[in-house]
C-alpha cells in the first residue's frame, strides 16, 4: 500500500464500498472492479483479504473500520495473546517498541495512563493513527522512527513497562536468535533496564528457551504462549532488581481464542520423569506448550501421571483427568511394533485410517501411511514410539472429546 492509496482508502465512499463487498473474494472484487479508474482496486482487494484474516485473528478490533497492510497483519499478535500480556503488565507508563499494527500497543493503552507507540516505517504510523482513533483509543503516543534510538532519548526510569517484538526478518531473511533480530535486545540489555524497571520480550516460539540468562542476565521469567494447542510466542520478562546470577522460572500458559480461561504450569528445575512398565487405560499428551517449556514432568508429578518412555511426552493414567492441558486418549491396544504381524493388527481392528503420530520412532509417520495405506482420521490414533526399555511400540487409541 502506497501513501497515496492509504489516503483513498480513507474516503468515506470507498469505506462503504468495502463494507458493501466485506464478503466477497478480493480477486473477485478486483476483476469485477479493474475498469474503475478512479478507485484504489488493488489496495482494496488487499483490504478484503486483511479484513477477512482479521476476523479470527483480532475477532473484536476488526468490528471497528480499521486499515491493514498484507505483512504488518501477518506479524501482528493475535488478540488472545494480547490481551494476556496486558494482563500481568500495568502502570502509569509503557513504550511498544515494536511498532507494526499496534495491536499490543491498543492492549496496553487499556491498562497504562500513557503508551508510546515506536514505529520507523512512517506509513504503518499513519495506519495505527487511523486505528487508534477510528477505536476511540486517545492515551498513545506515536513515535516515527528507530525505537532504540528514540527510546536513548528519554531519561532513566521513564517506563513502567518496556515491550518489544524484535523483527525476526531482515532483508527477506527470517532468523529466531535474539542477536539477529531488529532491535537487538542482547545489546541493547542494559538501555532497556535503565529506561524502565520491567522489560518484556516477545521471541519466536522456536526460539531455545536454555541458556538464554547468559545473553539476558537479569532474565527473571520465561513463559512459553500457546492457544489452542499451537505455540504462539515465548515471552521473555526482565526485571532490573533480578540477580545476575539467580535462576529463571519457566511457565507454560495454556490459552484458548473462544474462552477467558487460563491454564499454567510453572517450575524451576526439571522434575525427574517416572516410567511406567506398561501403558495404561488413558494415554496424555500435554499442550505444545509444556512441551516447548520442558514441564511435562512438572505435569505429570502434579497430576500423578507417568511416561510411557524416558524420551517423549507421552504420559499415561488408568484414570481420565478432566480439563486435562493437552489431548487425551483411551488407549484400545497397545503392541510391540513388528513390521511382519503389524499388518494382521490393523485388520484385527478394522483400521483404515488413523492420524499417525510418531516421536523416537525409526519410520517417519509418511512412511508408515504409506507402507500401510492408511488414511486420515480425526479419532483413532496410532502412536508409534518406544517402551520403557526402548522397544518399538504402537499404541492404537481413540481421541476424547469434552463430554465423551
Amino acid at each position: 500500500m502506497t501513501r497515496s492509496e492509504f489516503q483513498n482508502l480513507l474516503n468515506p465512499d470507498i469505506q462503504a464500498l468495502l463494507a458493501l463487498h466485506h464478503s466477497d473474494d478480493p480477486a473477485a472484487f478486483a476483476m469485477q472492479f479493474h475498469s474503475r479508474k478512479e478507485l484504489p482496486v488493488r489496495a482494496m482487494a488487499a483490504q478484503l483479504a486483511c479484513r477477512q484474516k482479521a476476523v479470527k485473528k483480532l475477532p473484536t478490533l476488526s468490528q471497528h473500520n480499521l486499515l491493514y497492510t498484507p505483512l504488518a497483519l501477518e506479524q501482528s499478535s493475535g488478540e488472545r495473546t494480547a490481551a494476556y500480556k496486558a494482563s500481568f503488565m500495568s502502570g502509569k507508563r509503557a513504550i511498544d517498541l515494536s511498532g507494526g499494527l499496534g495491536v499490543d500497543t491498543m492492549f496496553l493503552a487499556r491498562v497504562f495512563q500513557e503508551v508510546v507507540y515506536c514505529e520507523r516505517d512512517p506509513l504503518l504510523c499513519a495506519v495505527v493513527e487511523h486505528n487508534l482513533e477510528v477505536s476511540g483509543i486517545a492515551n498513545v503516543e506515536i513515535m516515527n522512527g528507530e525505537s532504540i534510538s528514540l527510546l536513548a532519548e528519554y531519561p532513566d526510569n521513564s517506563f513502567d513497562w518496556i515491550y518489544v517484538d524484535p523483527s525476526r526478518r531482515e532483508e527477506g531473511r527470517r532468523s529466531i536468535a535474539l542477536e539477529a533480530a531488529s532491535p537487538d535486545v542482547v545489546a541493547s540489555h542494559d538501555l532497556l533496564l535503565r529506561r524502565a524497571k520491567r522489560v518484556c520480550i516477545k521471541a519466536s516460539p522456536a526460539l531455545e528457551i536454555s541458556g538464554l540468562k547468559k545473553l539476558l542476565p537479569t532474565l527473571q521469567t520465561i513463559v512459553v504462549v500457546s492457544v489452542d494447542r499451537e505455540c504462539k510466542e515465548i515471552l521473555l520478562l526482565l526485571e532490573r532488581a533480578c540477580p545476575g546470577d539467580g535462576l529463571e522460572q519457566v511457565k507454560a500458559v495454556c490459552l484458548s481464542a473462544d474462552s477467558e480461561e487460563i491454564t499454567e504450569v510453572a517450575g524451576g528445575e526439571e522434575s525427574p520423569r517416572v516410567v511406567t512398565g506398561t501403558v495404561k487405560e488413558f494415554l496424555y499428551e500435554p499442550d505444545p506448550a509444556i512441551i516447548k517449556a520442558r514441564l511435562s514432568a512438572v505435569l505429570a508429578r502434579d497430576s500423578r501421571l507417568e511416561f510411557v518412555n524416558k524420551s517423549v511426552d507421552y504420559l499415561t493414567a488408568d484414570r481420565k483427568i478432566d480439563a486435562f492441558p493437552g489431548r487425551t486418549f483411551r488407549v484400545v491396544e497397545c503392541v510391540p511394533y513388528k513390521p511382519k504381524s503389524f499388518r494382521a493388527f490393523l485388520e484385527r481392528h478394522a483400521i483404515a485410517g488413523a492420524s499417525i503420530q510418531r516421536r523416537d520412532f525409526p519410520l517417519s509417520a509418511e512412511e508408515l501411511r504409506k507402507k500401510y495405506r492408511l488414511l486420515e482420521s480425526e479419532r483413532a490414533f496410532l502412536f508409534f514410539t518406544k517402551d520403557a526399555a526402548g522397544h518399538p511400540l504402537c499404541i492404537y487409541a481413540l481421541r476424547c472429546f469434552p463430554g465423551d
